[in-house]
This record gives structure tokens, sequence and C-alpha cells, in this order.
């Protein structure tokens, strides 16, 4: 299949949401870390664990509030703005009483978790956040609609810097733990501020069943799977923090958290990008295919060897970030970390489902996911007991669903073979192998007591000259080119 001048200008237009979306995540990368690496020696894991509750548990009520409307604005290119005001009418309503009842129901929670006051407080301040959140989902849609990357990155890593900034600020004025919601409640206002200005939309008492009636039959499969992608992404931190220790949960969830950053920084780079833009080819499938493997072979050069370089640099990581008091954190990152490059890949899959108007495939996905994870965790949980023992468990319920999920997407929804899928890992698999052998050289090799600063710096610099070598001279990409075109594209 050839490249036809409609599908270089669907590369042009990823490339440069990419590119935008890159330039704030990855500066936002030091802004995050530097952010946690402050916090985390001003609080203790009891205390993140306290938080970490109450943010899961909000994220459920979110789900509700959000009923997947903001990839249904995306996809469907007939709504009038009568239809906008309506389903933005909807979100705001939906938001406005799915806070109420968070804030209502903050009592119980604190006391299901024996933390009662500490966490009844924290879930309280983050219902601010629920509403603006969901207020918000329209306004936001309606940018990534209009595909203008460049004004998202912009404002994205503007609010980081000052939600971050406002946090530590506060956390060292005396706000104690409340200093942890500073930076979540800031941002959602302030973002929803910024896109309501670019779309100003009107309220309404009563949305438009009409406005409703076109975004209902892919908006529904989106919340179901929403819904289930919740259960399927939580139900560790939800069962640890009640029947292990909120220690415990506090240092599994900083290695969590680490190891989501790749994921955050990588696909949530250019999944939000690929949406909108795959969203115009819906109707020739195999076309999406030709293109989403383009991305895929690129996720396996970056995500499997990274894996490698996130296992072997786990202490470092961790000490530097966070502090020697965060020395437990260790193992559950390194087992995690054995996941990050096939999560790397998966999690742009949703965005293709929904490019290819097959919600409901993402929904029954997302069931199948959703059971074999809860099975994974309640194992890890009740049969072990131990952080390691949970991450170990999902690891390998990641993978299963990793199959199962590339199977429904190119077999039952493309309808293209998936050979070619499963060959363009090969490649990026003896990457990682190779990669591998420098870092366990100075993994085992360096002299005790290196700084570990030092040690940091050498297994990256290591894995670096392996992939760089390999991708340029192996002529998988060509990186002299990539460069020259990011450095044209910065000057215009």
């Amino acid at each position: 299949m050839t490249e036809n001048p409609e599908n270089k200008s669907v590369k042009t237009q990823l490339m440069s949401g990419v590119f935008y979306t890159s330039v704030a995540k990855y500066t936002g990368i030091v802004v995050n870390l530097g952010v946690a690496g402050v916090l985390a020696r001003l609080f203790t894991p009891k205390e993140f664990g306290i938080v970490g509750i109450a943010t899961v548990i909000i994220s459920f009520f979110a789900i509700f509030s959000d009923l997947g409307i903001g990839p249904a604005v995306i996809q469907r290119k007939n709504l009038t703005r009568s239809d906008l005001n309506g389903i933005f009418s909807l979100s705001v309503w939906s938001g406005a009483v799915i806070a109420l009842l968070f804030f209502a129901a903050s009592g119980g929670i604190a006391s299901f978790y024996d933390h009662a006051e500490s966490l009844k407080t924290v879930c309280r301040i983050l219902s601010l956040n629920l509403f603006f959140a969901s207020a918000n989902i329209v306004p936001n849609a309606l940018i990534y609609k209009a595909k203008r990357f460049r004004f998202i990155a912009v404002r994205s890593l503007s609010v980081q810097i000052i939600g971050g900034s406002a946090a530590i600020a506060a956390a060292y004025a005396g706000a104690g733990i409340y200093a942890l919601t500073i930076n979540p409640v800031f941002s959602s206002a302030m973002l929803f501020m910024i896109n309501y200005r670019q779309n100003p939309l009107r309220l309404r008492l009563r949305p438009g069943r009409e406005a409703l009636g076109k975004v209902f039959s892919f908006s529904a499969y989106q919340f179901s799977f929403q819904l289930i992608n919740y259960f399927s992404r939580n139900l560790d931190k939800l069962l640890m923090g009640r029947y292990m220790s909120l220690t415990q949960l506090g240092y599994y969830e900083k290695s969590y958290r680490l190891m989501m950053l790749p994921l955050q920084n990588i696909t949530f780079v250019i999944s939000p990008v690929m949406h909108p833009i795959f969203a115009e080819m819906q109707h020739d499938k195999r076309q999406i295919a030709f293109q989403y493997m383009k991305v895929i072979r690129l996720l396996a050069f970056i995500g499997l060897p990274l894996s490698a370089v996130l296992c072997f640099t786990a202490q470092e990581l961790i000490l530097l970030i966070f502090g020697p008091q965060w020395q437990p954190s260790v193992d559950a990152l390194r087992i995690l970390s054995l996941s990050v490059g096939i999560q790397i890949v998966m999690s742009t899959s949703g965005s293709i489902f929904q490019a290819a108007d097959a919600t409901r495939m993402l929904f029954l996905c997302g069931l199948f996911s959703a059971t074999l994870n809860v099975a994974a965790i309640a194992t890890g949980v009740f049969a072990f007991g131990t952080t390691q023992a949970v991450a170990w468990c999902i690891c390998a319920s990641f993978l299963v669903n990793f199959i199962q999920c590339y199977h429904a997407l190119f077999r039952l929804t493309l309808h293209v073979r998936w050979g070619p899928f499963w060959r363009g890992f090969l490649s990026p698999l003896l990457l990682t192998a190779l990669v591998s052998v420098p870092l366990a050289a100075l993994e085992f090799g360096l002299p005790a007591g290196t700084p570990l600063i030092a040690s940091l710096a050498a297994k990256g610099a290591a894995a670096l000259l392996v992939w760089l070598a390999y991708v340029q001279l192996g002529g998988v990409y060509d990186l002299w080119q990539i460069v020259r075109g990011v450095l044209r594209r910065t000057k215009s």
C-alpha cells in the first residue's frame, strides 16, 4: 500500500501535533519530577497514601460526570452550535451533581479507611476538581477537534508550572497534607477558564435531546469502557488501602507513579493527537491500520528499551527523586517497569478504536481486561499481601491483555492480518536485549559507594549510545533527518 497526498497530510498533522505536545510534555517531566521531589521530602508515605485514596475515588465519580462525551464531540462531525451548548450544559449540571455527591460521601469514605478527619477534608477540597474537570469536557474537546496542538502545549505547560509552584508554596506555608490538593484543584479550574474563553458556550437549564442523541451511540460504550477501565487501573490501590497498610500503599503509589511517567509523557503525548487525526479516515479502516502500524513500530523502539532502562535504574531514580525514606518502593518499580514497553504501545489502542467508531469493541476489550486485572490484583493482595506480589500479578495481566487487545483491534475491528504486527516487534526486542547488556554490566560492575547521580548518568549514557547506534546505523530511522525536520518546524 502506497502513500497518497492525503496520507502525507495525515503524517504531517500527526508529526506537528506530537511535536508541540512533546515539547510541553517533556518540559513538564522536569516540572513534575521537581515538584514531586520537593513534596516527597516534606510529606510521609502515609500522607501520600491518604491523598492517593482520595484521588482514586474521585476519579471514579468523574466517570459519571464525563459519560464519554469528550471523545464523542471529537468523533461526530455533524454537531451544531446548539448541539454543543446542550452537551456542555449536560456536562456542567452532571458535574455539579456528582461533585455534591462526592462532597456528601466524604465522611463515609474517610470512615471506611479509618482516617476520618484528614481524608474527609481532602475529599471535600477535591470535589472542586471534580466540578471543573466536568465543565471543561466540551471546551477542551473542541480545542482538540480543531487540532490546536500548539495552543494545547503552551496551555498545559503553563498550568503545570503554576500549579506545581502553588503546591510547593502552600506546603512551605504550613498547609500540611492539604497542600497536596492545591495542584489538581488549581489546574482543573485554570484549564476550564482558559478553554472556555477559547470556546464560550451557553449554559442551559435543560440539554437538548437531539444533541444527546447524536453522541449517545458513541459515548455510551465509551462511558462503559471508562467505568470498567477505572477498576482495571485503580483496584490495586483501593484494595491495598483497605486490606494492607496505608504506608505500603504510599510506597506502591510512588513506584506506580514513576512507572507511569513514560506513559504520560510518551503515549499520552501521542494518543490525544491520534483520535482527531485518525477520525478523519474513519471510513477507511485499512488506511487506519496502515498508518497506525507506523506509530506502533516507533513506540516499540522507544518503549521496550525504556523498560530495561527503568528496571536497571530503579534504585537511582527512587532515591534521587524521592529520598532514601522511599527505598521500599524500589522493588515494586523494578517489577512494574517490565510492563512499560507493552503499556506504551497498548495505551494508544483506545484512540484507534474511537477513530474506527468501534467503541463497542473497546468496551468488550475493557471488560476482558478488567476481569483479568481484578483476578490478578486480588491474588496479589489476598494470597501474598506484598507490594511486590501485586506488581508481578499486574505485569502478568498486562501481557495477556496486550495480546487480546490487538487481536480484537486488527482482526475483528480493522479486518487486517496481524502477522506484520508481531513481526514488527522482533527488531525492538533485539534492541532491548542489546541495551540490557551494558546496563547489567554497570549494575553489577560499578564499585560500591558510587554516587547515585554518577551511576544513573553512566547507565543512561550507555543505554542511549546503544539505542542511537542501533537505530541510526541499523537504518531503522534517519535520526539526522528527523532532527533537521524538527529544527525547521521550530524556526517556522
